[in-house]
C-alpha cells in the first residue's frame, strides 16, 4: 500500500482520482478503448445504464466484429462531440489528464471549486536536508506542493500575495533551483524538467496576484485565445494558454506602443526588404487583431507598425530562390512592404484576411453611423477613403493664422483646434537669426528622413530616427512626432468623436477630482503666456476633467497638470488628451493613481541601478534619503518641474521615443555628474540644493523659445552661478 501510494505521487498515476472505468475491447484484440471513467460507483453506474439503453441493444444488428468496432467508436466520438458543442467545450479545452490533476489538486489541498489550477510540474522540495520528490501545483492564488514517500506526507500551501521574492539560483549540487521567500520562511525547489517555464509562470502568477491586490479586481479567464495551428501540440491547459497569451500580448503591446486591448494572434520569423539600404533584414513579424508589426533581430536596426486600417492590398508574390515565400502589403500612403522567408505563408495570409475583413466591417459601420455612404463592396475592401478624413500628421508646417482657434461640435462644446504654442509664439525680428537657421536645418533633416523612410504611422523606424530625436525635435513637428512615437495616434484614429463626447458628458459635473483640478489649474506652467489667460486654462480644464471621467480609478493626480499643460502647448486639444491616455495607461502605468505605486516601484528599480552605476554614492544617498524625493519629483513630471522648460521638452522628446529608460538614464547621469558635491553634503536639504542648482543650469542654447523664468532660478540666492550644462551633451552622456 505504501509503495502504491508513493508510485502514485511520483508517477502522477490517475488511479486514485478516477478508479472506475468502462472499457471496450473486441474479442480478438489486445487493445481496449476507454469509453467512460468516474470518480464514484454512482457516476460510473449512470454511464453504464445509458450505454445499456442507447448502445448495447443496437449491436445485435451487425454481422461482424469490424462493423461493431466502427459503430461503437464512431458513436462514442459523436456523443462526445455533441456534448462538447452543447456545453460550449472547445477542441483546445483541458485534456482528461489535466482534468484529473484538477480533481487531485482540489482534493489534496481542500481548495474551493473556483480556485483555478494553471499547471503542475514534477520537482523536489527540500524540507530540511532531505529532498521530497513530488508535484508543485500552480493555481491563480496559490503555490502548492505535495509529496507522499513511503508513508511520509509533505504538503505545502503558499499564497502568491505572501511571496516577497522569487529567485532562480544555481548551486554546485543543483545547477537549477528556485527559491521562494515569504516574510517568515524560505522554500527551495529543484530537479525540474523545464525550470525556465516553471519560473516564468511563477513570476507571472505572483504579478497577477499583486495586480489584483492593487486594483481590487478578481481574475477573469479570457476565452478568446489565439487560434491554434493544426500542428500545434495540445499539452497545456486552456488557462495556461490564456496566461501565456496574456504575457506575449503584454510584451507585444509594450514593444510597439499599441492600445492596451490589442491581443497578439501569432508571430513568425521572416525577412523584410528595406529600400533605404537595399537589404533583406532578418526579424519577426507579429500579427494581431488590428496591426501587423515587424522588429529586426538586431536591436534598433528597424521596426515597423502597419495598422490594418491603413492596408489596401495583401498579396502573395511568386517564390524564387532569392525570395522564398514572399508577401507584399500595400498601404493608403502608397508604401509597399515586402516580407519573405515566411514558413507558413498560407495560414498567415488567411489570418490577416480574417482580421482585414473585421476591420473593414468596423470602418463600414462607423461610416454608416456618421452618415457617410459607401458606393460598393470593393471600395469597402480596399478602403481607399480614410477613417479619419484629416490626418493629424498631414502637414508639417504650423497652421495658418486665419484658422479658427476653436471647434464647435453639434452641442456647442468648444475644443481648441490649434496647439497653444502656435497662438502664443512670439515672433522674432526679421533679420537673420542663427537659432532660426538651426531650427530650419533640423526641419529639413526630418523632411529628408521622411522622404527616405516614409512618413506617418507606417514609417520605417530605425537607429537614424532615434539619433534625430536625440538631437532635438523641431518645434513645429513636436506634437506630430509625440503622437507617432507614443502610439497615441492609433487610439485617436480608432476613436473618432470620443473626446468631444467625454467633454460634453463631463462639463458641469463636480466631484473630488474636479475640485483638485480647479485648485491646480493656475499652478500649471503659470510662467508661460499660454496659461496666463482663460483660453489656455479652459483647454487644460477640459482635458484633465475628460480624463478623470474616462478613468475614475486614476481620476486626477498632482503632476498630471504640469505634464498636460506641456502637451497642450505642442498638440491640439484632442491630441493632448490621447497623449495623456498613452502616458497614464501605457507608458507610465500606475504613476498617477492615489498611491503612485508605479513611481514607487520605479524608485526601487532606480535604487538598484544607482547601486550598480554610482556605487560610491549609494550608501550616502540612502543615509540622506534623496532617492524618494528624486523619484517623485523627477519621474512624475518627466523633469518638467525641475529643469528649465526649453531643456525639459527635449527630455520629453526622448521619453516619447524611448520610454522610461530615458528618465532612468538621465537621473543616473545627473547623480554621476554631482558625485563629489553630494558626498560632502551633511543632510538631505543640502543634497537637494546641489541637485536643484545643477538642474537649473541645464541649457538648450539652440532653442528658439523665449527664456521662461524657472521656479528654482527665481528662488535661488546670490551664490556664484553654476557652470552651464548642455542638455544634448547630458543626454548623450546618459546613453554612454
Amino acid at each position: 500500500g505504501l509503495l502504491v501510494g508513493t508510485l502514485d505521487v511520483v508517477l502522477d498515476s490517475s488511479a486514485r482520482v478516477a478508479p472506475y472505468r468502462i472499457l471496450y475491447q473486441a474479442p480478438d484484440s489486445l487493445v481496449y478503448w476507454t469509453i467512460a471513467c468516474g470518480c464514484s460507483r454512482k457516476e460510473i453506474t449512470e454511464h453504464w445504464e445509458w450505454l445499456e439503453q442507447n448502445l448495447l441493444q443496437t449491436l445485435s444488428i451487425f454481422e461482424n466484429e469490424n462493423d461493431i468496432n466502427t459503430f461503437v467508436r464512431g458513436k462514442i466520438q459523436g456523443i462526445i462531440a455533441e456534448y462538447n458543442k452543447i456545453n460550449g467545450i472547445r477542441e483546445d479545452d483541458d485534456t482528461e489528464k489535466f482534468k484529473e490533476a484538477i480533481v487531485k489538486f482540489h482534493k489534496l489541498f481542500g481548495m474551493p471549486e473556483e480556485e483555478k489550477l494553471v499547471n503542475y510540474y514534477s520537482c523536489s522540495y527540500w524540507k530540511g536536508k532531505v529532498p521530497r520528490q513530488g508535484w508543485v501545483y500552480l493555481s491563480i492564488n496559490h503555490l502548492c506542493f505535495y509529496s507522499f514517500l513511503m508513508g511520509r506526507e509533505a504538503k505545502l500551501v503558499i499564497r502568491w500575495v505572501d511571496i516577497t521574492q522569487l529567485e532562480k539560483n544555481a548551486t554546485l549540487l543543483f545547477p537549477d533551483m528556485i527559491k521562494v521567500s515569504t516574510r517568515s520562511s524560505e522554500h527551495f525547489f529543484s530537479v525540474f524538467l523545464n525550470i525556465s517555464e516553471t519560473f516564468k509562470l511563477m513570476e507571472q502568477l505572483a504579478n497577477i496576484a499583486m495586480r489584483q491586490l492593487l486594483d481590487n479586481e478578481g481574475f477573469e479567464q479570457d476565452r478568446s485565445l489565439p487560434k491554434l495551428k493544426k500542428k500545434s501540440p495540445k499539452k497545456v491547459s486552456a488557462l495556461k494558454r490564456d496566461l501565456d497569451a496574456r504575457a506575449k500580448s503584454e510584451r507585444y503591446r509594450a514593444l510597439f506602443r499599441l492600445p492596451k486591448d490589442e491581443k497578439l494572434d501569432g508571430h513568425t520569423d521572416c525577412t523584410l526588404w528595406t529600400p533605404f539600404n537595399k537589404m533583406h533584414i532578418l526579424g519577426q513579424m507579429f500579427v494581431s487583431t488590428n496591426y501587423i508589426c515587424f522588429t529586426s533581430k538586431e536591436e534598433n536596426l528597424c521596426s515597423l507598425i502597419i495598422p490594418l486600417r491603413e492596408v489596401t492590398i495583401v498579396e502573395k508574390a511568386d517564390s524564387s530562390s532569392v525570395l522564398p515565400s514572399p508577401l507584399s502589403i500595400s498601404t493608403k500612403n502608397r508604401m509597399t512592404f515586402l516580407f519573405a522567408n515566411l514558413k507558413d505563408r498560407d495560414f498567415l495570409v488567411q489570418r490577416i484576411s480574417d482580421f482585414l475583413q473585421q476591420t473593414t466591417s468596423k470602418i463600414y459601420l462607423e461610416k454608416n453611423i456618421s452618415g457617410s455612404s459607401v458606393s460598393s463592396d470593393d471600395e469597402v475592401f480596399t478602403r481607399s477613403s480614410s477613417l479619419i478624413s484629416a490626418s493629424p500628421h498631414k502637414s508639417l508646417s504650423s497652421e495658418s493664422e486665419g484658422e479658427r482657434q476653436f471647434n464647435l461640435n453639434d452641442n456647442g462644446i468648444p475644443t481648441a483646434t490649434q496647439a497653444l504654442m502656435t497662438m502664443y509664439r512670439r515672433r522674432s525680428p526679421e533679420e537673420f537669426n542663427p537659432k532660426l537657421a538651426k531650427e530650419f536645418l533640423k526641419e529639413q533633416a526630418w523632411k529628408i528622413h521622411f522622404a527616405e523612410y516614409g512618413q506617418g504611422v507606417c514609417m520605417y523606424r530605425t537607429e537614424k530616427t532615434r539619433d534625430l530625436v536625440l538631437k532635438g525635435i523641431p518645434e513645429s513637428m513636436r506634437g506630430e512626432l509625440w503622437l507617432l512615437f507614443s502610439g497615441a495616434i492609433n487610439e485617436m484614429a480608432t476613436h473618432p468623436g470620443y473626446y468631444e463626447d467625454l467633454v460634453e458628458k463631463s462639463m458641469g459635473k463636480y466631484n473630488l477630482a474636479t475640485e483638485e483640478i480647479e485648485r491646480d489649474l493656475h499652478r500649471s506652467l503659470p510662467e508661460h503666456p499660454a496659461f496666463q489667460n482663460e483660453m489656455g486654462i479652459a483647454a487644460l480644464r477640459r482635458v484633465l476633467t475628460a480624463y478623470a471621467f474616462r478613468n475614475p480609478n486614476i481620476g486626477y493626480c498632482q503632476a498630471m497638470n504640469i505634464v498636460t499643460s506641456v502637451l497642450l502647448l505642442y498638440a491640439k486639444e484632442e491630441e493632448a488628451f490621447w497623449l495623456l491616455v498613452a502616458l497614464c495607461e501605457r507608458m507610465l502605468p500606475d504613476y498617477y493613481n492615489t498611491r503612485v505605486v508605479g513611481a514607487l516601484v520605479d524608485q526601487g528599480v532606480f535604487e538598484e541601478l544607482a547601486r550598480d552605476y554610482v556605487p560610491q554614492l549609494y550608501d550616502c544617498m540612502q543615509d540622506l534619503g534623496v532617492i524618494s524625493t528624486i523619484s517623485l519629483s523627477w519621474f512624475l513630471t518627466l523633469f518638467l518641474s525641475v529643469m528649465p522648460f526649453e531643456s525639459a521638452v527635449v527630455v520629453v522628446d526622448c521619453f516619447f521615443c524611448e520610454g522610461i529608460k530615458v528618465i532612468f538614464q538621465l537621473a543616473l547621469a545627473v547623480l554621476d555628474a554631482n558625485v563629489d558635491k553630494l558626498l560632502n553634503c551633511k543632510d538631505d536639504g543640502e543634497a537637494m540644493t546641489v541637485l536643484g542648482r545643477y538642474l537649473d543650469s541645464i541649457t538648450n542654447k539652440g532653442s528658439t523659445l523665449p527664456p521662461i523664468p524657472h521656479l528654482h532660478s527665481l528662488l535661488r540666492d546670490d551664490v556664484e552661478p553654476y557652470p552651464e550644462v548642455d542638455i544634448f551633451r547630458l543626454i548623450r552622456s546618459s546613453y554612454e
